[in-house]
């Protein structure tokens, strides 16, 4: 019996248990001494012309003053088409990022010796200022080492046949390093934070002393050979992993990583932020930069699947990730800035990140104390071909796709991972300044928790004073969690204990995580606490409110502790006992009012599922709250609509709107203007493309591709098959490939459309073989049933998916 099933049998039976069980008291005591706050060791900060600061000290940073958290998202512009960036940069907006951390790759811009190209996707300058425009702040990594799965860790093929010793202060190597770095600088001159631009920060290297990629020059079967300096050849790891902390030249590692600061200060490179990978006992600067951590739930460079321990809370400021580290951890930030949302797939590795992983781990690092969270990869792209060569050959990896299985796909499409991460993003952004200075406390019970204890509750609470959220997470890697159910949390403060709920209990079901507050500052009213998820607010002055939302199978309820005047609207009821008030709202939507010293605040209850259709938008100068099954993206005084597949789709405003909505496609027709939501249908004219197709042989097929998108935003051609590989042509060239992981291969279209002089797209196939080693990665139901034969090829159908769009515009 493996782990998974294992634990499943574990989870059913305790489930069945506890079903119809007691209320489980869990107990927390908050009366611990204050975090300390200290500052002005760290040589970092900074502040622009118009009078904007930035400032770190050693719990989270602040900007203006106030504390901020950063949300990073990995788009790596120059694998991507440069005429599309605006549109994923509004996207990465629209889920809720404030910062893109974005590589630049030295093999891509200087391929051969002294030829820097820095024009059509290798277009820096232009990426930067879309991102300025999109008001949408950088880190900039700027090598010279990547990794990121490319050829050479994106070194150049030639630094291979220069004397030098690459990732130490040879001085040929160096001097090649100032000519990059001089190419970089010139290129993004006045777009850093002191001029008023987006670039607050520079992540100098990569994984310095802990990890390194194999050179491109290898053959079938030889050891790898890595791109690490000699000396660190032995400390050096393949993937991210933990290491021994006894690395003999770790001080000439920070020496060297000292060296690379002082070229890219030298040339232009001057920013508030410094960020170094700390994690596996890495190099870092001490004191001139923030250490950033990682967590990948399910990395493709192990031998095989494990339960990680990324969904078990702990304080990440003391203790990080992949430790030990050479820093001191509560001199820095806790910065979670490479979280996994997806992985790469190797040949021989194909691990399915499942998205129900993403929020579940975010929920775990904010809980365990991080102040700033980063993932790597958030939208995917695709590897384009050097002069005589593809990406990383030698680790077995995709020749283009580099698709990640991200948040946002390779070709640009919406998947589930982004909407559930967007949830947290809402919060963060609203109430980080609440949030940021709150310490991590953990139960009593909580060091004996290990991975493969599915069936006790995982919690933690973050507090300030009496004041605080409490983190429940029921997720974990590779195996089912139980159901928690009848839950109630006792939590210890100076002015008495605080029950949540106040009687009975709430459940959390498998898989599920959620974040409660308690002595909130609603508003000016104080919230006891709530069994619903903050999601976002408005305090505009005119229509302030505050949207929670409720994890599945929890049932939402407030108790306030003032004299605040609470009335109740659809859905809700209220009752009193004493000073307290409590309002208990039905499953759905609810909303109820709260007036206190002539103030009114709504507040809006809704259920995830809607909640995961929201987006925050601007409408005539106003904060508010769309639900809607299209992604909505925002557009200066318009919002452009994108719906996957369906040509119709409804769109629910909170607050209401009386403005006048039009469409530049289809027709907007008005619902209802309830109470709550003013709700229209959007229709647009139907498409239907049409897919034909040939087989040529066993291993090819032909699919002839539509002329024109017409009025689509896209069109994706799917691929729904049973094979090992798939690799797609045009005009003869490689565009796409695809390892197969049991799910059908979808590429987006529109990229190709326009420049392809044939309409005939071929595809290749490999037959699956029934030893593969990788089908131990994959979903038990998407392995094939190979019977008495070895190997399997089959392409079950063919289709294309039409993407459409409209712009509405609010008069």
């Amino acid at each position: 019996m493996n782990i998974k099933t294992y634990t499943i049998f574990l989870g059913l039976l305790f489930s069945a248990i506890m079903a119809n069980g007691q209320t489980q008291l869990h107990e927390i005591n908050t009366v611990v001494p204050q975090k300390k706050i200290y500052n002005n060791h760290l040589k970092l900060g900074g502040s622009n012309k118009k009078g904007d600061n930035i400032k770190v000290n050693n719990f989270y940073m602040s900007l203006n003053n106030k504390p901020f958290i950063p949300i990073a998202g990995e788009f790596h512009y120059s694998r991507y088409p440069s005429r599309y960036w605006d549109e994923s940069i509004k996207k990465m907006k629209a889920g809720g990022i404030n910062v893109i951390a974005t590589y630049v790759f030295w093999n891509f811009v200087e391929d051969t010796e002294g030829q820097f190209n820095w024009k059509g996707n290798n277009d820096l300058r232009k990426f930067i200022d879309l991102c300025a425009k999109n008001d949408i702040y950088v880190i900039l990594r700027v090598g010279p080492f990547a990794h990121a799965e490319l050829r050479n860790g994106g070194l150049p093929d030639w630094l291979m046949g220069k004397p030098l010793m690459i990732r130490s202060n040879d001085q040929l190597y160096l001097s090649y390093v100032e000519r990059f770095y001089n190419e970089i600088g010139s290129q993004v001159k006045g777009t850093y934070f002191k001029d008023n631009g987006p670039i607050i920060g520079i992540q100098i290297e990569n994984e310095y002393q802990h990890s390194a990629a194999p050179w491109g020059f290898s053959y079938p079967g030889q050891p790898l050979d890595l791109t690490a300096s000699e000396r660190d050849l032995e400390a050096t790891h393949e993937g991210v992993s933990v290491a021994a902390g006894n690395n003999p030249y770790a001080d000439l590692g920070n020496d060297h990583m000292k060296v690379l600061k002082a070229l890219a200060l030298k040339a232009g490179m001057d920013t508030p932020l410094y960020t170094a990978t700390g994690w596996g006992y890495a190099a870092i600067i001490p004191n001139e930069s923030i250490p950033v951590t990682a967590a990948y739930a399910y990395p493709s460079w192990t031998g095989n699947k494990d339960l990680s321990p990324f969904f078990l809370y702990k304080d990440m400021q003391v203790h990080p990730d992949y430790e030990p580290v050479r820093y001191k951890p509560q001199d820095y930030p806790a910065f979670a800035a490479e979280l996994g949302s997806g992985i790469m797939s190797t040949y021989s590795r194909r691990p399915i990140a499942e998205h129900k992983s993403f929020d579940a781990m975010i929920n775990r690092c904010l809980g365990g104390g991080c102040n700033g969270i980063g993932y790597y990869m958030y939208h995917g792209g695709s590897t384009p071909k050097g002069n005589n060569y593809f990406s990383d050959e030698a680790y077995g990896m995709p020749k283009i796709s580099y698709d990640f299985q991200a948040p946002i796909s390779e070709y640009g499409q919406i998947r589930e991972g982004f909407h559930r991460l967007k949830l947290l993003h809402f919060f963060i952004q609203e109430f980080g300044e609440t949030f940021a200075p709150m310490a991590t406390i953990l139960p009593a019970n909580n060091a004996t928790l290990k991975q493969d204890n599915v069936k006790d509750l995982r919690y933690a609470v973050r507090a300030k004073g009496n004041s605080g959220f409490v983190f429940i997470n029921n997720f974990q890697d590779d195996a089912i969690t139980t159901d928690k159910n009848n839950i109630q949390i006792k939590i210890k403060t100076t002015k008495g204990d605080i029950l949540i709920p106040q009687s009975g209990g709430f459940s959390i079901k498998s898989e599920e995580n959620a974040i409660f507050p308690y002595n909130f500052n609603l508003n000016g009213a104080n919230l006891v606490y709530a069994t619903a998820q903050l999601l976002t607010k408005s305090d505009d002055g005119q229509k302030p409110y505050y949207v929670f939302f409720t994890p599945e199978g929890v049932s939402a309820e407030f108790l306030f502790s003032d004299k605040a005047t609470i009335q109740p609207g659809a859905g809700a009821t209220i009752s009193k006992k004493g000073k307290e008030t409590l309002v208990k709202c039905a499953n759905g939507t609810s909303e109820f009012t709260i007036t206190i010293k002539g103030k009114e605040t709504k507040v809006l209850v809704v259920d995830k599922a809607t909640a995961l259709k929201a987006y925050v938008v601007t409408i005539d100068g106003h904060r508010h709250v769309l639900f809607s099954d299209a992604v909505a993206l925002q557009d200066g005084y318009t919002i452009k609509f994108l719906s996957h597949e369906k040509n119709s789709f409804d769109v629910s405003i909170y607050p209401k709107t009386n403005k006048k909505i039009t469409a530049d496609v289809g027709s907007v027709s008005l619902i209802a203007t309830t109470d709550i939501f003013t709700s229209m249908a959007v229709t647009l004219p139907k498409t239907d493309p049409t897919v034909t197709s040939s087989h040529v042989g066993e291993k090819k097929y032909v699919v002839h591709l539509p002329e024109t998108l017409g009025n689509l935003n896209d069109i994706t051609l799917q691929v729904d098959y049973i094979a090992d590989t798939a690799m797609g042509f045009l005009d003869g060239e490689l565009i796409a490939d695809e390892f197969y992981k049991g799910i059908p291969w979808q590429i987006g279209l529109k990229q190709f459309m326009p420049n392809a002089a044939s309409k005939d797209m071929v595809l290749y196939l490999r037959p699956l073989h029934k030893d593969a080693p990788f089908l131990n990665d994959l979903h038990t139901q998407s392995v094939p049933d190979f019977g008495t034969k070895k190997e399997l090829i089959s392409v079950k159908g063919i289709s294309l998916i039409p993407e459409y769009q409209t712009t509405l515009k609010f008069l």
